[in-house]
């Protein structure tokens, strides 16, 4: 694996707080996993979108208490393609969330558009 570099800032100014990072992560993971299972199922779309809002403790330590991510993916993608793309990520292969407490809330959504 090569050098990857990240600048992460505590005030989330010049790049992501470590925080966000985790967030962006989470994200990340379940899109590149849902990605992967729509396109194995032979499935064409040209674009996949995720986005993710964390809420977080407003006491120290300000963990994570909730997330909420939503898919948005532009293509013929059946509706129980994309449920059984994201319950997988979640359930199975999602290393970021699995890496994650997970008595934490977490809702997700999609939409596909045409």
């Amino acid at each position: 694996m090569g050098t990857t570099e990240v600048l992460l800032d505590s005030d989330g100014a010049a790049g992501p707080s470590p925080v966000q990072a985790a967030a962006v992560a989470l994200a990340g993971c379940m899109a590149i996993d849902v990605a992967d299972i729509v396109t194995k199922g032979r499935h064409p779309f040209t674009a996949l979108e995720a986005a993710i809002v964390g809420q977080r403790r407003e006491d120290p330590p300000r963990r994570f208490v909730s997330f909420t991510l939503h898919f948005t993916i532009t293509g013929p993608v059946p509706d129980h393609v994309m449920q059984r793309a994201i319950l997988l990520s979640r359930e199975k292969y999602c290393s970021v969330w699995h890496s994650m407490r997970q008595d934490i809330p977490f809702e997700t959504s999609f939409e596909v558009r045409s």
